[in-house]
């Protein structure tokens, strides 16, 4: 009469031990799930707002540590070039282009990695591998860049129309293809581009400052209505002063340098040694 109620106690047993075993098996896949949800949102963190030497470091040793995946490859490839470390970008993004994972945004990337390294024609090769089916943003504003640098003015203005189509936030677009035509002599239509970059961002200065610099080449040395702190006013008068100097304009120059140094609310050195250095040379 036992023997039932023992191989009873024997399955209830088994039983328990299965459930614990399962029990312990969705527990792991559980803290798995948890790990791989904290581990992305410290890959953002890290390609955001952390410190980019800091998450270069992150991100080699999470490849060394998890070889092969291509979401840790592109981790440190943006890290690098956050870091400015250009060359060192560039074989990252190479290795993520070698992996079978690796889609036509990152041939993208690698072309930009190549234009931070001064790498041109490999820029150029890089973005004749990607089928013009894959239509972007980044890809025309790169291509843009790479017709400007062969002075191919025709297709980059070609394809800087085409960028600015493809976003929201032309500001870029619009200050680098202002450079392209500053470049090229024509006056007029970079100061329409630059006025357009800061249409569409009224805080950015190097637009603020090519502006100056493109009135100037055409000898208007008014400096342009556009928002600006005092230390920018300072500093436009100190640029637009340099290119008034720059077409023999010196007496306009040494007044320019006169009120960048006063408006300037602390010690604007740049131009007191402008000014000093003409005086020099006057006297001489």
């Amino acid at each position: 009469m036992r023997h039932p109620i023992i191989l009873t106690l024997c399955a209830a047993a088994i039983g328990l031990s299965a459930c614990e075993q399962s029990g312990e098996a969705e527990v792991e896949r559980a803290l798995q799930d948890i790990n791989v949800v904290d581990e992305t949102n410290l890959n953002d963190v890290m390609l955001t707002v952390g410190d980019p030497d800091e998450a270069v470091r992150y991100f080699a040793n999470a490849n060394a540590n998890d070889p092969g995946r291509i979401d840790l490859q592109r981790g440190l490839a943006k890290s690098l070039v956050r870091a400015k470390r250009a060359s060192d970008a560039v074989a990252a993004w190479q290795v993520v282009v070698a992996n079978e994972e690796s889609t036509n945004s990152d041939r993208v990337d690698l072309a930009d990695a190549f234009i931070r390294a001064n790498a041109w024609d490999d820029a150029a090769a890089t973005l004749n591998t990607i089928p013009p089916t894959h239509e972007t943003f980044k890809r025309y504003r790169l291509e843009a860049m790479v017709a400007d640098s062969r002075q191919q003015w025709d297709k980059a203005d070609s394809f800087y129309e085409t960028a600015v189509g493809l976003t929201t936030r032309p500001a870029t677009v619009y200050n680098n293809w202002g450079f392209s035509k500053l470049t090229r002599g024509e006056y007029g239509e970079a100061e329409r581009m630059f006025t357009d970059a800061l249409r569409f961002n009224s805080n950015m200065f190097t637009a603020k400052n090519n502006l100056v610099l493109a009135r100037g080449a055409q000898r208007n040395y008014t400096i342009p209505v556009v928002p600006m702190t005092q230390v920018e006013r300072a500093q436009l008068m100190h640029t637009m002063a340099l290119a008034a100097i720059k077409q023999n304009d010196v007496t306009i120059g040494k007044s320019l340098l006169n009120d960048a140094i006063t408006t300037h609310p602390r010690y604007f050195e740049e131009a007191v040694r402008a000014l000093e250095a003409l005086e020099n040379n006057a006297v001489n």
